[in-house]
């Protein structure tokens, strides 16, 4: 095999021993050896020899491997989003949120929590759908916003656009705190996410965004390759540069949205991840974006176990956790990216 088809496979590997572990540890410790027993006799119906503690096997079966398939699903989905928002605005610091869907997810979560009884009706997905077409909504005003102001839609136009939006609606939600302060800590535990609770609904929900969004992203990676030489030498070889941008920033938008309706606000690992893939694979997006998707899904399992075992019996928000990983990791691409600039003008 090639050296490549070894990084992939070691790849793949770390991933299944990260979910693993992600499904045994936890404030009630469980051998590798009996998750493993669980998840074969629930995938199979036949016996692995001992019989399994009930109560374990619920805690795996029940509580941990749909908590963990979610997580894994969330940072998957999170790094192609940000493979994409790299790629679409050419920058390595950019993130599907610096195109406002977190904020626009935030604030259409804050509405349906501040709505009271009204909602109830939509049941336990009512709060993830809302937050999931307030970040599709927000991404879609963004690039209209952008489009009426420079039909090419250069980045320079989708980066104003995207933070300007983002502060405003920050700004409404603000208010609405204020307005309505006895739902405050409900929308601020909401925004700092969590995969604490989660039901084997959540992640056969986002699935199919998931699988969704990855076929669309590995259907233009080629364009994607040919975006990172600068819109002119795309438009010289024939792409729709235009067209191309809003339907990557469009699959950007549902892989983001259905992600933080799920969990809350994550950020970070659609930073992380996406250099971590490109460092090791290469540049190339047909293998990059793949990749991406298990790094991302494997760091946001490992941050969610540390956020349920660092501090037991007390669980952090995961949020906070990728924030205290990702703030030192965004700031030295920064630093490395100004000495690089440096050193090119030199």
């Amino acid at each position: 095999m090639s050296k490549q088809t070894w990084k992939i496979v070691a790849c793949c590997l770390f991933c299944v021993l990260v979910l693993f572990m992600g499904m045994s540890l936890g404030s009630a410790g469980i051998r590798l050896e009996t998750t493993a027993a669980v998840l074969w006799e629930k995938l199979t119906g036949a016996q692995t020899g001992a019989p399994v503690d009930k109560a374990q096997a619920a805690i795996v079966w029940e509580l941990r491997v749909p908590r963990v398939l979610l997580a894994f699903f969330v940072g998957a989905a999170l790094a192609v989003s940000g493979v994409i928002t790299q790629s679409v605005l050419r920058n390595p610091l950019a993130s599907p949120y610096t195109m406002g869907v977190s904020s626009g997810a935030s604030l259409a979560a804050a509405l349906y929590i501040t709505a009271g009884a009204a909602p109830a009706l939509a049941g336990r997905m009512g709060l993830p759908l809302a937050g999931f077409f307030g970040g599709l909504a927000s991404i879609l005003l963004v690039i209209g916003l952008a489009s009426a102001m420079d039909r090419l839609l250069s980045v320079h136009t989708l980066v104003l656009t995207g933070m300007v939006f983002s502060l405003f609606i920050s700004a409404v939600l603000t208010v609405l705190l204020v307005l309505f302060r006895e739902n405050w800590q409900q929308v601020f535990l909401w925004q700092m996410g969590s995969f604490a609770m989660r039901s084997w609904a959540y992640p056969a929900v986002l699935l199919p965004f998931l699988l969704i969004g990855m076929a669309a992203a590995v259907a233009f990676a080629k364009e994607m390759d040919i975006l990172a030489f600068g819109e002119q030498a795309a438009m010289s070889v024939g792409v729709n540069t235009v067209a191309v941008k809003w339907v990557l920033l469009l699959v950007s938008a549902l892989l983001a949205g259905a992600a933080v309706s799920l969990s809350g606000i994550i950020g970070f690992v659609d930073l992380i991840a996406p250099h971590m893939a490109r460092r090791i694979f290469g540049p190339g997006h047909r293998v990059l974006l793949p990749m991406a998707a298990l790094y991302g899904g494997a760091l946001m399992v490992l941050a969610d176990v540390a956020a349920r075992t660092v501090l037991p019996p007390l669980e952090l928000p995961v949020g906070a956790v990728t924030a205290l990983i990702g703030a030192p990791f965004f700031a030295g691409i920064f630093i490395l990216q100004h000495k690089r600039q440096r050193k090119g003008q030199a």
